[in-house]
């Protein structure tokens, strides 16, 4: 869902060959990748987590996706969970030299919303409002 999403939002282009979804025992800490031009020079590496409310992530698990990126000599990750982040794990993702994108399950919702990634339209309303221009001709 991460990396559709992802896509959705223009990254990786319009290649899906772009597009590696890693994930499972042995990822490395790593469950996707996404190339951001035709040689791999430029690449996101994504993790994600699907936790409950009260599963809140911590420092170290943020510790461990750095690593994960220093493994893979990267320096962009985003890390996604469903729940939310400490605020030890949110300003050490800031201090870090890689550039880590922290993206709990409130931002998750809207981004999904707003690019329609696993969502459908069941209602759509129009407000109007009368025209004051229209009515002084």
């Amino acid at each position: 869902m991460v990396v559709d999403l992802l896509i959705a939002m223009g990254y990786g282009g319009a290649d899906q060959k772009r597009v590696r979804r890693v994930g499972g025992s042995g990822d490395g800490g790593v469950d996707g990748v996404i190339d951001q031009d035709a040689l791999g020079l430029g690449r996101i590496y994504i993790q994600a987590e699907r936790y409950g409310p009260d599963n809140i992530v911590g420092r170290p698990a943020i510790q461990g996706f750095v690593g994960a990126l220093h493994g893979q000599q990267a320096d962009q990750g985003v890390f996604f969970t469903t729940s939310s982040f400490t605020k030890e794990a949110i300003e050490y993702a800031r201090a870090v030299n890689a550039a880590v994108v922290l993206i709990d399950g409130r931002r998750l919702s809207e981004l999904l919303i707003r690019y329609g990634v696993g969502v459908q339209v069941e209602k759509t309303s129009t407000v109007v409002k009368l025209d004051d221009d229209y009515f002084e001709k």
